[in-house]
């Protein structure tokens, strides 16, 4: 089913259709046809098991407890009813004939009922009051003679002479709801017109408008005949998802649902509003199947969609009003949706013979309420010009074969594509665009495994992205996909920027300007090179001097340049400040000028804090090596080296004591060593 273009669902007998629901993705009117077909096929089989297991242990039908109406009945209403009907019916507004009718019936009832009495032979005949016969239940009463029961009591038995009602007021609301009918379906078959002065084929006036409701996402006006529907389109995010509970312990949402209120307001009546009813949520399931085919796909649109259908008004096919009004809707929001669709629901007077006709088939186009109830048929269809997106077909009688559905389908399609013409007319038309007011998601891929820096430890990262920056909503996926949710486009590039650089793959050997220092640490600081990512610049990497405490030279908010120089295994960052800094030129006076020569940091202790300290410095050896050596070991080359020492008097400012260094020739060659001094030697 999942990668079925049609979902469909059929109920039937060995010969005939009673009832279709189904959804397909533009399907056309043959293709749905030809599955009907197949469907069809299979219900006469097992209709054949049924008749099969019927014929071995089945029992007669109780047709005798079916109880009928009298036939005098229908002849009795005909007769007292018949000429006003043919004249209300004629009524083309949906309330004013509705009154009429009221009254009519409650005519009929008060004369065929206990409400009044009337004899069979004539209806101009009196009839006996309810006060006559009250008064003669009092008169004779039959006493029981002596002996026959115990004295002083006394048995009355009534002897009633009111003649019984003769119909029910159930039995003459039936046969007055069916001789009503006969005579509208009489009205369309032999004259062609409608109640409301329609051919069969005709689509009553249709008008909409969009933007009805300035402060919404969306929202359509969509008017039919005597039938409204006011759509509202609300855009969110994931987390506005309709949730779904089921049975298999799996989390299940919805990112696009319809929901469809019918408020008894909408046809002239008062009553409690509760939960959805049964009709509501069938109704508005129809219209969500209808137009979910014709959405963008999640990843070209990130939203989450709503839509409210609220009918205002009903005289017939309300549920494909909720269709026309939501695609509306829909466009006014800016959902870039494939293409339009509409609705339409289609009658059938089935058996025309009794009524006059040629005994073909009249299918009607956009029902009335009237016509739903007194006809064979309601099929609702959906689509646009070319194919079907959702259909729903209830029969009223034994059911209808596939030549008759295929004439109502290719009826229903000239009509949808009369309804898309009338929405094209649109005034003012859909905006197609985002409202402002619509939040606005952006949609990032990062690496997956960066997908927890985003987060963070509990998901204080990304709390502290969302308060810092404003935005409603940060989701993430486990495939790096990573949606914004925010109300302005501001915080939106904000907290874009700072996902950008947690989730940024560095590069060493980049530089970085004008960087923050966000906190500084007894071996250096950290600067921060991107919004959100920050990295570790190393005391010995702040200058090129030495630097006893970085808070000496650089305080909290300080910005920097740095280049990164090193990424360790768990991807932190080491930078360096130094590596930008300009050479410093050396002073020929200055021994560490000379090539030749290695400068050794004096051992002793500067006597005045701030002094000087003390080099020494030896011959460099050609093609040797640098590494640290231990200072007692060469403890005896001190002496070696301090005539050298004081001959120079080399005073300097260079780097304090911190290293002692040893160079070894290369190729076997003899070590030359050389160390500092103690004492200033």
């Amino acid at each position: 089913m999942e990668g079925s273009t049609l979902d469909l669902f059929l109920a039937g007998t060995d010969n005939a259709i009673l009832m279709i629901e189904g959804y397909c993705d533009f399907l056309p009117e043959e293709k749905l046809l030809e599955a009907v077909q197949v469907g069809q096929g299979a219900v006469r089989q097992i209709c054949s098991a049924v008749k099969a297991l019927v014929t071995k242990c089945g029992k007669p039908k109780m047709l005798d407890a079916i109880r009928l109406p009298p036939p005098e009945l229908y002849r009795l209403v005909e007769k007292i009813a018949g000429d006003e009907l043919h004249n209300v019916l004629q009524i083309k507004s949906k309330i004013p004939r509705r009154k009429a009718i009221s009254l009519l019936e409650e005519k009929v009832i008060n004369r065929l009922t206990d409400k009044g009495y009337i004899s069979i032979e004539g209806l101009s005949g009196s009839g006996e009051t309810i006060l006559d016969l009250i008064d003669e239940e009092d008169e004779d009463e039959e006493i029981v003679v002596d002996g026959e029961v115990d004295e002083g009591d006394v048995h009355i038995k009534p002897v009633s002479r009111k003649s019984t009602p003769l119909f029910t007021e159930v039995d003459v609301k039936l046969v007055f709801k069916e001789v009503s009918s006969k005579i509208l379906r009489r009205r369309i078959v032999e004259g062609g017109k409608r109640s409301d002065g329609r051919s069969p084929e005709d689509i009553r006036p249709i008008t909409s408008s969009c933007g009805l409701l300035p402060r919404a996402h969306g929202s359509a006006l969509f008017t039919r005949g005597e039938t409204q529907s006011l759509a509202v389109v609300t855009l969110g995010d994931k987390q506005m998802a309709q949730k779904l509970d089921n049975l298999a312990n799996v989390e299940e949402f919805k990112r696009f649902y319809l929901q469809y209120s019918f408020p008894p307001s909408s046809v002239g009546e008062v009553g409690r509003m509760g939960a959805p009813s049964r009709r509501e949520i069938g109704h508005g399931t129809l219209a969500e199947r209808a137009l979910e085919p014709i959405l963008p796909t999640e990843d070209a649109f990130p939203y989450t969609i709503r839509v409210e259908s609220t009918i205002t008004e009903s005289n017939g096919s309300s549920s494909m009003a909720s269709v026309c009004g939501g695609c509306l809707a829909l466009q006014d929001a800016g959902v870039p949706l494939k293409c339009s669709i509409a609705g339409i629901a289609m009658g059938l007077v089935l058996d025309t013979h009794e009524f006059g006709g040629d005994g073909t088939p009249l299918i009607l186009s956009d029902i009335t309420g009237a016509e739903d109830a007194s006809g064979d048929m309601d099929f609702k269809v959906a689509g646009n010009e070319d194919g079907i997106t959702a259909f729903q077909m209830d029969i009223k009688v034994e059911g209808i074969t596939l030549p008759v559905m295929r004439e109502a389908l290719l009826q229903a399609r000239d009509g949808r594509r009369r309804i898309l013409a009338e929405m094209m007319k649109c005034s003012p038309p859909p905006a197609k665009s985002l409202s402002k007011y619509a939040p606005l998601i952006h949609i990032m891929k990062v690496a997956p495994e960066k997908v927890n820096m985003i987060i963070g430890s509990g998901g204080k990262k990304v709390k502290s992205i969302i308060e810092e920056t404003g935005v409603e909503a940060i989701d993430t996926q486990d495939d790096g996909i990573v949606k914004i949710t925010a109300k302005d486009l501001s915080s939106l590039e904000k907290s874009k920027s700072i996902i950008s650089s947690l989730t940024m793959v560095p590069t060493v050997g980049d530089i970085y300007r004008n960087c923050e220092i966000k906190s500084i640490v007894p071996y250096g600081v950290f600067v921060e090179i991107v919004p959100g990512r920050e990295g570790l610049c190393h005391i010995s990497e702040l200058t090129s001097d030495w630097l006893a405490k970085a808070e000496d030279a650089f305080k909290v908010g300080d910005r920097v340049d740095v280049k990164l120089i090193e990424v360790n295994d768990k991807g932190q960052l080491r930078l360096s400040r130094r590596a930008l800094l300009p050479v410093p030129e050396t002073s020929p006076e200055d021994p560490s000028s000379n090539p030749d020569v290695v400068v050794i940091a004096d051992s002793g202790k500067a006597s005045d804090e701030g002094a000087p300290q003390k080099y020494v410095s030896v011959p460099k050896a050609e093609g040797l090596a640098e590494e640290k050596i231990d200072r007692a070991k060469v403890k005896s080359s001190a002496t070696k080296v301090a005539s050298s020492s004081k001959s120079n008097s080399a005073e300097t400012t260079l780097l304090p004591r911190k290293k002692v260094f040893k160079r070894v020739k290369k190729s076997g060659s003899k070590a030359v060593t050389g160390v500092s001094s103690n004492d200033g030697e």
